[in-house]
């Protein structure tokens, strides 16, 4: 079995999702590998990776607009609240959702759905720059 390792940033402009499809592509072509998996991973706490709908961009809207009802920034009983109101809600955000995900690769491609987009979800209200580790195995 074969390992190719890769990373690489992306720069957010605060809350919202940022599709890393193409980066991730980019990284299993490089890596020369035809059949197996590749691991993405988000390396921060208050970030996360979905698998979302990209071909129409209300779906994402929908995402946004649901954890904001969900994890609002002005609950009471937060006490992590160092780096401002948007500091505990990301971390539970991140909690609800993922860090990580597993991609099969047949044909030395993804085999994500018609639809199918891998997106950093970033849950902090300001711009920040977030490392994305990837792993590729197979042969």
């Amino acid at each position: 079995m074969n390992v190719f390792t890769s990373q690489f940033q992306v720069s957010t402009r605060g809350k919202g999702t940022y599709e890393i499809t193409g980066e991730v592509e980019e990284a299993i072509a490089e890596s020369g590998i035809d059949a197996g998996q590749v691991t993405v991973f988000v390396q921060h706490t208050s970030a996360s990776l979905v698998i979302m709908e990209n071909a129409d961009p209300s779906a994402r809207t929908d995402l946004h607009a649901f954890f904001d009802h969900l994890v609002p920034e002005d609950l009471p009983f937060l006490v992590h609240t160092y780096e401002g109101p948007d500091d505990s809600p990301s971390h539970l955000r991140m909690a609800l959702t993922r860090t990580s995900e597993v991609i099969p690769i047949i044909d030395g491609r993804m085999v994500l759905g018609t639809w199918q987009g891998i997106y950093l979800f970033e849950h902090r209200t300001a711009p920040h720059t977030r490392r994305i580790a990837i792993s590729v195995a197979g042969e």
